[in-house]
């Protein structure tokens, strides 16, 4: 911080010797240490202080930089769902009216079904056809024997 050498101490030391006589020279350099003393904590705390909110905020920064991250992948990842559940819902025509998700059956023609409801369709249909393409239990073990 200062630059003081062992000459200028020594130089201030007699002049403090000079000025303020032997009784009143050790007090006043003890209360001269105390003073420096505070001045340097409360300097260090400022420091620590300004570091800490620093690194929370360089925390919050890498937060925010990872939600939208996380947020990208999640909106492409429901394109792409929304993609794939587009082709299939609309290529496979229900068979029956009373096979249609509730969804389709409040959608009138000149409606265009959201993406939620495209999606929820699409999941629906795919787990019917899972259903009816997979043999139960009963059968797998038959055909084993």
């Amino acid at each position: 911080m200062f630059d003081i050498g062992f000459l200028e101490l020594l130089i201030l030391g007699i002049v403090g010797l000079l000025v303020l006589g032997p009784e009143r020279l050790p007090k006043a350099a003890r209360t001269a240490g105390l003073w420096i003393g505070k001045i340097k904590r409360t300097v260090s705390s400022m420091q620590r202080e300004i570091n800490s909110q620093l690194e929370a905020e360089e925390l919050r920064q890498k937060l925010k930089e990872q939600q939208t991250k996380l947020d990208e992948s999640l909106n492409k990842a429901k394109r792409d769902v929304e993609s794939i559940a587009q082709p299939y819902s609309s290529s496979t025509p229900p068979k029956d009216e009373n096979e249609r998700p509730d969804a389709d059956r409040r959608q009138t023609d000149d409606e265009a079904p959201s993406a939620s409801a495209r999606l929820d369709d699409a999941l629906a249909e795919a787990r019917a056809t899972s259903h009816e393409s997979s043999p139960s239990d009963d059968d797998k073990g038959a055909a084993s024997r």
